[in-house]
Formats: C-alpha cells, sequence, structure tokens
C-alpha cells in the first residue's frame, strides 16, 4: 500500500473519538446537547446576507477573482485595523485575505517552513496552530501557557535548549482553548523576543470582539515593531458570525505577506466576489450587530457559569472568547479528559472538547462551546447534576 509521509506525521485526532460516540447516540435517537465544537450557531446579520444576495444576481461576479482579495476589501481591512486600534496598513503589501484564518495561517507556515526549521507553540492551543507547521515538514517545540506560569520564561528556556533556533512563534490571544488573556505589554515582549533571537511571529486574533467585563484585546500590531517581525491574522467568523463563508485576512510584515501572496496564487483564484463585497459591508458597516452577538455570548457565558457552580463544578467566567475551559471535578481528574467527555456523552447527555486534544497540558480540562442557546444550555447543566451526582 502506498504510503503517504506527511499523513503519517499526524496524530489521529482526539476530536473524531468524541464526534464518533456523539453521532452513534445520536442515531439512538438520544438527544445530546453539542457543546463541543465552536461552530457558531447565531445567524450572519441581515445586511450582510442582504448585499451577499444582491451582489450574487450580478453576473460580472461570478468570474474568477484574485486570490489575494480584492482591493476594496483590502483596503476595508485596513481602514478597520486604523478605526479600531490606529494601525495604518498599506492595502497592497501589508494586507491580504484568506479563505478564513485557518486556510491562511497553513499555507503561511507552509511557504516559510522547511523540514528541520523549530516551530514554538503553547501548550494547550488550537490544534491548527501546531499541525500547520508539521503539516510543513517543520519540528514543533511546545511551551505551556498557564496561570502559574512565566510564559516568558518557558519561551526562553525553549529557546537555549532548542537547536536550531527557532524560526517561528505562533500565538494566538484571547486563548482557545483556555481563554487566557493578555494585555499590550504582552505584545511588547513578544517583539523584543522575536528581535532579540531572530524568530518570526504569527498572532490569531480570532476573537478580537468576544470579550466581556470591560477587557479590550489588544491587536500585535499595536505594538511599535510588530510588522518587522510577523503578521495578524483575523477572521470574520466569530465577530459576524460568519463561519461558513470563509473570510479572513492577513496583515503586517510585508515580506510574509508576499509570500503567503506568492504560494495562494498557485493553489486558489480567491473567494466568491460577491461574499468578500459583503465582507466590506460587515467592516465598514454599523458594528452595532457586532455588540449583539458578543452580548449573546456573555448571557450564554453567564449561564453555563452560573448553572455550573450551583451544582458543584467551580469554574471561573472568562473574560473573552466563545469557550468555558473547565477543570475536570477533582474526583473524575485521574481519568484524564477524554474519558471524562465520553462519560459526559453517555451519562449528561452532553458534548464537549477533551483537553488532551488542544496538547498534553490539557488534559485535566475540558472545552466548553457556546453554541446553544439559554434553554439547551439549562437542559446540559440538568445531566451534568445528574452525573455528578
Amino acid at each position: 500500500m502506498q504510503q503517504f509521509p506527511r499523513m503519517q506525521r499526524l496524530p489521529p485526532y482526539v476530536f473524531s473519538v468524541v464526534n464518533d460516540l456523539k453521532f452513534q447516540m445520536r442515531r439512538e435517537n438520544e438527544d445530546i446537547v453539542d457543546l463541543g465544537m465552536g461552530n457558531p450557531d447565531l445567524p450572519t446579520p441581515q445586511h450582510i446576507v442582504d448585499k451577499l444576495t444582491e451582489a450574487a444576481q450580478k453576473p460580472v461576479n461570478h468570474r474568477y477573482s484574485a486570490s489575494k482579495g480584492i482591493p476594496n476589501l483590502r483596503r476595508a481591512i485596513c481602514n478597520w485595523y486604523k478605526r479600531r486600534y490606529d494601525v495604518d496598513l498599506d492595502p497592497e503589501n501589508e494586507a491580504i485575505v484568506t479563505i478564513g484564518a485557518k486556510e491562511g495561517l497553513s499555507h503561511l507556515t507552509l511557504v516559510m517552513l522547511s523540514p528541520g526549521d523549530v516551530v514554538f507553540v503553547p501548550d494547550p492551543t488550537y490544534p491548527i496552530h501546531s499541525y500547520s507547521a508539521i503539516i510543513a515538514g517543520a519540528d514543533v517545540r511546545s511551551v505551556p501557557i498557564h496561570k502559574d506560569r512565566d510564559f516568558f520564561q518557558d519561551l526562553l528556556e525553549a529557546t537555549k535548549q532548542t537547536w536550531p533556533q527557532p524560526k517561528l512563534l505562533i500565538l494566538s490571544f484571547p486563548h482557545n482553548p483556555t481563554t487566557t488573556i493578555v494585555d499590550r505589554d504582552f505584545f511588547r515582549k513578544v517583539v523584543d523576543f522575536a528581535k532579540e533571537h531572530g524568530i518570526y511571529v504569527i498572532h490569531d486574533l480570532a476573537y478580537a470582539d468576544l470579550a466581556f467585563d470591560g477587557y479590550q484585546p489588544p491587536s500585535f500590531l499595536e505594538v511599535e515593531g510588530a510588522k518587522d517581525v510577523g503578521v495578524e491574522f483575523f477572521s470574520l467568523s466569530k465577530s459576524y458570525s460568519m463561519a461558513g463563508w470563509r473570510v479572513g485576512f492577513c496583515c503586517g510584515n510585508q515580506d510574509m505577506i508576499h509570500a503567503l501572496g506568492r504560494i495562494k496564487s498557485y493553489l486558489d483564484y480567491g473567494i466568491f466576489q460577491p461574499i468578500q463585497i459583503a465582507s466590506i459591508i460587515a467592516l465598514n458597516g454599523d458594528q452595532d450587530c457586532v455588540r449583539q452577538i458578543v452580548s449573546e455570548y456573555k448571557d450564554r457565558r453567564d449561564a453555563l457559569i452560573g448553572r455550573l457552580n450551583d451544582v458543584g463544578w467551580p469554574v471561573d467566567p472568562p473574560k473573552a472568547t466563545m469557550f468555558v475551559w473547565a477543570k475536570i471535578p477533582e474526583q473524575f481528574r485521574s481519568m484524564g479528559s477524554l474519558e471524562f467527555s465520553k462519560k459526559m456523552l453517555r451519562e449528561a447527555k452532553v458534548a464537549v472538547s477533551p483537553g488532551i486534544g488542544f496538547g498534553n497540558f490539557g488534559d485535566d480540562h475540558v472545552r466548553f462551546s457556546l453554541v446553544e442557546n439559554r434553554q439547551r444550555i439549562n437542559q446540559a447543566v440538568r445531566g451534568i447534576k445528574q452525573m455528578l451526582s
């Protein structure tokens, strides 16, 4: 049988174990509350859908588009950064449209990395941050991320112990899955570290808007010198509930943007143009729709956190993201997150993501996604209460 080397480097997808059990139980007519995958259930705001519909009626928009995005969308992206973060960007050389952040990040690592290159990634982390480097043939070194650890001290130790020296650091704050947040000073330290050690930085700002209780996530690009060492990705998936539309963008370092544009020119013809036109409306239009989406996630966060604490599962409310990162109750912790997630499915009829799927340091947690309404969240906690008792 023919071998596929890149596939052999990919570990088994842990989440598929839970998903397979979930689908099996649903075939048996079990009502499962799915708080596993971070798949937004809220509808895309109507004015964005209306613009897509209008643009799709014009045959001129049915032709091949541009792999790096149409000029008006790239200008809208740069204007969005200027309004939000007072960051000046050149739409021709410092911004590129991607087919969601996941595609862009994967292709950027593919064009930047060679076999033997070393990439630093936090542990736990969103899987594609590690797997994109593995697919590119690079070696991944995990750096623990935990409230009781000094991330920069761990980063420095990892650098001292690594040869060859790391080429790339991939970060994402607010953080998925741990919901960890940072301030602007954190990114200043990242830029200083990258310059001192000669490494590139990719920052994934997927949850720029999904923040609560007065917290405002900073942009990596706000920091002086950030464009010298790295880029930042953003996706319209969460802020505008456009997950299935697959629209993202990457901004920052010109060399990295050029490299991403070059490889994309060989691989795709860009996003369907009406989607890009509707994305311009999303970025340039009234942002009240974003505030409404964020308010709904906060309401769900409060409902889930409040009910979990009521039934004896203490969890602190996250200040950002659409997730709750919950430490497994002590009496079940020795099971590990995969077996505990299966137990929750069988006994509570609730699907969550096992922390081990995000890295070894996540195995004492599970991740809840806030992708069901209050009624379904209450149903989920009733099942959890029964399981805990």
